[in-house]
């Protein structure tokens, strides 16, 4: 419940003019030092969240070291869960079907009938991930609890960030100097 009220203070945050098209419906969660998880330990996550409240998120900053087998764009690790299935984050015009919208204008998707059309778009602001992030009900709640996670706005900048090495460090240190 931490996560989805974080989520409503951000999203109550923004300036009017931005919640009149679609509202931001993700968050980043950026791991604390103090996280020893080896599945997240100096991640930063996008995490979104479905109409039934449940969440879904990518590690924007774990290059898995291969790349799409289309496009040739270097995919990301994106999660434990289900390593075999591509995810793709992208701009839209519009909300495709069995999508999780992020921010105006970009999603989040699974569907291989998404992530299948991504690379005849040329010019297409897009990353792909192999597997997924979730959480077993009240996990993430736990994880919150136990201080783990620095919560933060998303940006397109950090989403489509060219390279992400030392993103986790630069945002750590800027998180640290902002809760003093």
């Amino acid at each position: 419940m931490r996560v989805a009220a974080a989520l409503l203070v951000l999203l109550a945050a923004l300036p009017a003019g931005a919640q009149r098209a679609e509202p931001p419906n993700a968050i980043l969660l950026v791991a604390k030092p103090s996280l020893t998880d080896p599945n997240f330990r100096e991640t930063v996550v996008l995490v979104t969240q479905a109409p039934d409240a449940s969440t879904v998120g990518v590690i924007l900053n774990r290059p898995a070291g291969k790349r799409h087998e289309k496009t040739g764009e270097p995919m990301y690790a994106g999660g434990p869960v289900m390593p075999q299935v591509t995810v793709a984050l992208f701009a839209a015009e519009r909300a495709p079907v069995a999508s999780f919208h992020v921010l105006p204008g970009i999603y989040l998707s699974m569907h291989p009938q998404n992530v299948d059309a991504l690379p005849s778009r040329p010019g297409q602001r897009l990353r792909f991930f192999a597997g997924f992030s979730g959480w077993a009900p009240n996990q993430l709640q736990r994880e919150m609890q136990l201080d783990g996670w620095f919560v933060l706005p998303v940006t397109e900048e950090i989403l489509f960030r060219a390279d992400t090495r030392g993103m986790w460090k630069r945002i750590v240190r800027k998180s640290a100097r902002l809760a003093r």
